[in-house]
């Protein structure tokens, strides 16, 4: 009997100095709640009906998450703070997409964002953890974060073939972020070579910068952010040194430091209260063969998403505008999108760069019922050129999946299926908390 009141006592003299920690902070529970039910289909595919992805019924959820964070008062105008938030997957309860591939922002905790770091009213925010990077797009355009399912890709850099920015939600991130008077800067560093092994180039980085303004009615911004992969060692088969000469008989990301810059330039124009139009425009620069071809677990199976490897340097623009208005508690929503065709092909895969153009566009209603609750119906169409394969991966909304091995890896349209046109329409309901 002794023995166990001595084990409670201890037990309890630990367990006092954190309750007293959790009554001096201040922590918030939150979260997001997104479902619905809609069809999803894609196809027209250029090799054949084969390759077409046939009309399904889906019970989806769309970027649903529980967050914890809080503050502490350390007096002089300087916080401590913290952020975990996780995706859940509410119609499964597992951690895949529609496609059954795994979807890295969900299942875990921290699996979309965390964070712990200092606050001061007069420097700004340091963190370090799992950041936001060029993913969002302030209120400038928020339909597809914020309002409904799905919104135009490219507006989030989620271009085909392999052009995709590939930076959203960057693990390991150095963070600082400041504003003052209708104006913000983020900056972000993050290493990418933690994990390599031992004889290994660890050269691998992340640098972005966020520029975000308001002067009345007007919003712009500004994203620039740069990926650099881990030197490749050399030789890596089938290379040779004398292969990754000015030859290149072997790819390109074989042979030098592969990177990925993104550039994201958008405007708004808001002219009544919860009316606004905005314009926003999209570089994806890809040398080397991109830092996820190297970074991806599939290794040079990401290689064949890219038109051509034996490029140095790939480059491919769009643009699009997005429209919102509300009438009373109803709320129209327009979005188009035009993405160009790649440039900077070499002669060594003739056409790569040909017809590798897509047109989107998506319309869509919500009744907003209260601060918290909105259903919405939605409709969004990507038009596909014969030789391009953009698709709904925000999100895992897409049923599509590129494969390695039987197994599915990655969302999205593989190259098999270029020339498919993807398709969504749906009802679905949105509840904060």
């Amino acid at each position: 009997m002794n023995k166990k009141l001595t084990a409670l006592a201890v037990a309890g003299a630990l367990a006092a100095p954190a309750a007293a920690f959790a009554q001096a902070s201040n922590v918030t529970i939150y979260g997001r709640a997104n479902l619905g039910l809609d069809t999803y289909s894609a196809t027209g595919a250029t090799a054949g009906s084969a390759f077409d992805y046939k009309s399904r019924n889906r019970v989806y959820d769309a970027g649903s998450r529980l967050g914890f964070n809080g503050t502490e008062d350390l007096g002089g105008g300087l916080k401590a703070i913290f952020l975990m938030e996780s995706g859940v997957n509410i119609d499964t309860g597992g951690a895949t997409g529609q496609s059954g591939s795994p979807n890295p922002n969900s299942g875990l905790l921290s699996s979309r964002v965390g964070h712990v770091g200092l606050e001061s009213s007069s420097w700004g925010r340091l963190t370090f953890g799992r950041s936001h990077v060029w993913w969002g797009n302030s209120t400038i355009e928020q339909t597809g974060a914020n309002y409904i399912a799905a919104g135009v890709p490219l507006f989030n850099g989620l271009l085909g073939r392999g052009m995709q920015v590939g930076v959203a939600r960057q693990s390991n991130t150095l963070q600082y972020s400041a504003a003052m008077g209708g104006k913000a800067i983020q900056i972000s560093y993050s290493p990418g070579g933690e994990s390599q092994g031992a004889g290994l180039n660890a050269d691998g980085k992340l640098w972005a910068v966020t520029l975000q303004g308001q002067w009345g009615p007007f919003g712009a911004g500004y994203d620039w952010a740069r990926m650099w992969g881990n030197t490749p060692a050399a030789p890596i088969a089938p290379a040779t040194a004398a292969a990754c000469g000015v030859a290149l008989a072997v790819p390109t990301a074989l042979c030098s430091q592969p990177s990925t810059t993104g550039h994201k330039l958008r405007a708004g124009w808001t002219y009544q209260p919860g009316g606004q139009i905005s314009v926003l425009w999209v570089k994806s620069v890809q040398d080397n063969g991109g830092a996820t071809a190297i970074l991806t677990a599939a290794g040079s199976a990401a290689l064949a998403l890219v038109p051509d490897t034996y490029a140095s340097s790939l480059s491919q623009t769009s643009w699009g505008l997005s429209w919102e208005h509300l009438f009373g508690n109803v709320q129209a929503l327009a979005q188009w999108g035009r993405v160009n065709n790649i440039t900077g092909c070499s002669n060594r895969v003739a056409g790569a760069c040909d017809n590798t153009n897509a047109t989107s566009w998506m319309i869509a209603g919500r009744y907003i019922f209260s601060k918290r609750t909105a259903m919405y119906v939605n409709f969004a169409t990507i038009r596909n050129a014969s030789n391009y394969n953009m698709d709904y991966i925000g999100g895992w909304m897409t049923s599509a999946s590129t494969t390695l091995g039987g197994a599915n890896i990655a969302p999205g349209l593989a190259p098999a299926n270029v020339g498919a046109d993807p398709r969504l329409f749906g009802v679905g309901v949105m509840h904060n908390f």
